[in-house]
């Protein structure tokens, strides 16, 4: 089964990043972790990473039109992209919310997501586990 794994703004620059907040891997890493782990759990990731709101928008509708569930890195769009919530509402798949470091232990301003509430759950705070995490929960889900 395909799943999508989307990935916001600046998550491409993973290596130059505060690695105490974000950890060591660069972007290419996390991929092939994340890859490597999909395909032991029987699935076909297709992992897209975006700075452009727009592109992620049309991302999420194309997942919704093929009904492909998705695992949601939205980075800084989390706390405040309305039209990408609009996109994830739409979505007929599980969609799983997940993010490096825990947004309620940082900034005041990131402790708000306005996609939290459209998706199955939401994953953070483990690094790149957390990915790892929604795969497992996503397996569980369409297993059910």
């Amino acid at each position: 089964m395909k799943i999508l794994v989307l990935n916001g703004p600046n998550m491409d620059r993973l290596d130059i990043r505060d690695s105490k907040m974000y950890g060591e891997l660069s972007y290419g890493q996390l991929s092939e972790l994340i890859t490597t782990r999909a395909v032991e759990l029987g699935f076909e990731p297709d992992i897209r990473q975006s700075n452009d709101e727009a592109e992620i928008i049309g991302w999420l509708h194309e997942a919704s039109d093929s009904v492909t569930p998705v695992i949601f890195n939205a980075a800084a769009f989390t706390h405040y992209s309305y039209a990408i919530r609009d996109a994830v509402a739409m979505l007929k798949a599980p969609i799983i919310e997940v993010h490096l470091s825990n947004p309620m232990a940082r900034e005041e301003f990131r402790h708000t997501s306005v996609i939290s509430g459209v998706v199955v759950g939401s994953i953070s705070g483990f690094g790149p586990h957390s990915y790892l995490l929604a795969l497992e929960a996503m397996r569980n889900l369409l297993q059910k």
